[in-house]
C-alpha cells in the first residue's frame, strides 16, 4: 500500500487530547478517508490516505 501523508503530530500530545484523530475525524466528515498511523522511527502520528496509482489502479 502507498500512502499520502496529510499532516504529523508528536507522539507527546497532552494527557486526554487526540489531535491527529481530531485531524483525521474532520478529513473524514470532508469525505476524504484518512487514517491514523503510527511513525515508530519519528515518534509521531501521521494522518494518512491511500495514494492512488499511476494508471487508474488503487
Amino acid at each position: 500500500m502507498s500512502a499520502k501523508v496529510l499532516e504529523r503530530f508528536p507522539a507527546g500530545a497532552p494527557r486526554g487530547s487526540w489531535p491527529a484523530e481530531e485531524y483525521a475525524a474532520a478529513r473524514r466528515a470532508e469525505g476524504e478517508p484518512a487514517t491514523v498511523v503510527m511513525d515508530l522511527k519519528s515518534d509521531a502520528f501521521l494522518v494518512v490516505v491511500e495514494a492512488q496509482e499511476e494508471g487508474g489502479r488503487a
